[in-house]
């Protein structure tokens, strides 16, 4: 398409050297996947709403004019299991036969935000079911896969425990639950671990978490101290520092990825520091404190912004990142979330301009300039590195 190649930069070449890659390309793409119950009972699905269910080759292509050779992907549990212990692949399969025709790696997740009907955390149920789609799935890929299989069991754990469990964002719509939301997706997500590593022993398990930083004078109460440290919650329970009980491993924390945006950052009980906010704490400040942490190879699992802050959104999330390998965080890569526009989840007539690709009224694809100069100026400072 001749709009990409219309642009010329004169980059400022990285003078780093990144490490051995995980990834096919540093700059990853996401796909939006959300299929849970929104607010108003309301089953949403965002892959059906954007049309990449129906577009996927076309999408992928847009990409690779990018160099985005990687994507994230959700398989929509509350579609492939209509019936309790009954299993149909076959839309996840075209995505997975785009992928291997056009040389693209995905990330899959199993969780995206939302279960099949009658489900939730805390349903005796839930863990035997999620286990037995683990194992399903496995076996599909083993069967189909190409490429070895990177899995992100349940996304944002933290995120999706606050959402469902003190926000009353979806199923079950309550308050007060967080933690034993949270507890119960951890149980479940270890369990699925160790299904998905019994029949796909070289899998590799994607962890991802949101990155937040909530700014306290010193003089606040102790439980709103603490709460920096609920983001962490998740991965310390799977990585077994944490309720010991449920039987997390350290090698479970195989790799890890954060999510970063405009509004991860906030005062006390929700002041916000949103960007651009000369009080927000540098992102690789945050990235390197998870890294001490942990000490796991580490990306930034989703970034983005809206509007007209998207390209510039990313020139700082980009040099961030830069600056956090500098450091000696083995960092490798950047999420960009979502590729095409989204809609609100509660209000599916609202879009968010949020994409690299936003929409006219037939669905189409049209890319945001600043958003794409700004991808290729960032892939032109790649280039100089020995990395992709």
């Amino acid at each position: 398409m001749l709009w990409i190649y219309s642009l010329h930069w004169k980059p400022k070449i990285w003078n780093i050297m990144l490490q051995e890659t995980l990834f096919k390309s540093y700059l990853i793409g996401g796909f939006e996947c959300a299929d849970h119950i929104n607010r108003h009972g309301v089953r949403v699905n965002l892959l059906k709403e954007t049309q990449h269910d129906l577009r996927v080759e076309e999408d992928f292509r847009l990409l690779q004019e990018l160099d985005i050779k990687t994507v994230r992907e959700g398989i929509c549990w509350s579609q492939v299991e209509k019936m309790p212990y009954e299993y149909d692949f076959s839309e996840v399969l075209q995505r997975l036969h785009a992928a291997q025709k056009l040389g693209m790696q995905v990330i899959w997740d199993l969780i995206h935000f939302g279960y099949p009907d009658g489900l939730f955390p805390t349903h005796p149920q839930f863990a035997p079911r999620f286990v037995a789609l683990c194992r399903a799935f496995a076996e599909f890929f083993r069967k189909n896969g190409s490429d070895p299989l990177l899995v992100v069991p349940v996304n944002e754990i933290s995120f999706l425990s606050w959402f469902s469990g003190e926000d009353r964002g979806t199923v079950p719509f309550v308050v007060h639950c967080g933690w034993d939301i949270k507890y119960h997706l951890c149980k479940a997500a270890i369990l699925g671990i160790e299904a998905l590593k019994e029949i796909l022993p070289d899998c590799k398990i994607v962890m991802v978490e949101p990155l937040v930083k909530i700014h306290c004078n010193g003089d606040e109460p102790e439980y709103l101290i603490r709460k920096n440290e609920y983001q962490f919650e998740a991965m310390d329970i799977i990585g077994g520092r944490l309720c010991p009980e449920l039987g997390g491993k350290d090698e479970y924390l195989e790799i890890l990825g954060f999510n970063y945006y405009w509004n991860c950052q906030w005062k006390g009980e929700g002041e916000s520091l949103c960007w651009p906010n000369p009080d927000r704490t540098p992102l690789h400040e945050l990235l390197l404190s998870a890294y001490e942490r942990y000490r796991k190879p580490m990306f930034l699992s989703e970034t983005g912004h809206f509007g007209e802050g998207r390209g510039m959104w990313l020139e700082e999330i980009a040099n961030e990142c830069r600056i956090a390998h500098e450091k000696g965080i083995d960092f490798h890569g950047i999420c960009l979330y979502p590729v095409t526009d989204r809609p609100d989840w509660d209000n599916l007539q609202h879009y968010h301009n949020s994409g690299i690709f936003d929409f006219d009224l037939a669905g189409n694809r049209i890319p945001n300039e600043d958003y794409v100069a700004a991808i290729l100026k960032h892939q032109d400072e790649l280039a100089g590195t020995s990395a992709y």
